[in-house]
């Protein structure tokens, strides 16, 4: 999963943050540095609803119905839009719960962001990831079970461990990161 946000970051990764920063009125930097945290908890909630709710067909159904390729032609309308949206649902219906609000609190104190502004970055990043992994699954040839090896690289049936340097990588501050990592193992739960 590293390697996956690795690549996001350096295909669409600029483009997006810079639309984020614009769209939020936040700094570009600020946007770079919060995309690789946010990408580890959609994805892990992609992994829970796999494991949870009918395997690859779930992520298929996932990805044809929230992860269109195609707006990756239209980034900067599709950030437009959700930065618009006073309804903004970090919890992503079900894919998240209520880790997503707590990702957003996260993300809010660590950044200092207002809350509004941190309540949009997950559904406002969602389209985009998932709309990324579409594109892999389709287009680069992955297929279905290509997918789900990405969301568990090691085949051990935990993504945790996957994507346990990723905040350490990216942590700004030891203890805020360490607040989504913990998300991130409560939204999966410990392996069986």
């Amino acid at each position: 999963m590293a390697g996956f946000v690795d690549e996001f970051m350096k295909s669409i990764g600029p483009e997006v943050s810079q639309q984020m920063a614009r769209n939020l009125g936040i700094n570009k930097s600020t946007a770079m540095q919060i995309i690789p945290q946010v990408a580890p908890l959609i994805l892990g909630g992609l992994q829970k609803q796999k494991t949870n709710y009918g395997g690859e067909a779930r992520v298929d159904h996932i990805l044809n119905k929230y992860g269109s390729a195609s707006v990756l032609d239209h980034i900067g309308d599709l950030l437009s839009q959700k930065a618009q949206d006073a309804n903004a649902d970090p919890k992503l219906g079900g894919l998240l719960g209520d880790s997503g609000v707590q990702a957003s609190n996260a993300l809010q104190n660590k950044f200092n962001l207002d809350a509004g502004t941190a309540m949009k970055i997950i559904p406002m990043l969602a389209p985009v990831l998932l709309g990324f992994l579409s594109k892999k699954r389709d287009s680069d040839g992955l297929g279905s079970s290509g997918i789900a090896a990405l969301l568990d690289q090691d085949g051990d049936g935990s993504i945790l461990d996957d994507i346990a340097g990723m905040f350490l990588q990216n942590a700004g501050s030891r203890s805020k990161s360490n607040v989504l990592g913990g998300l991130l193992g409560g939204l999966l739960g410990r392996k069986r």
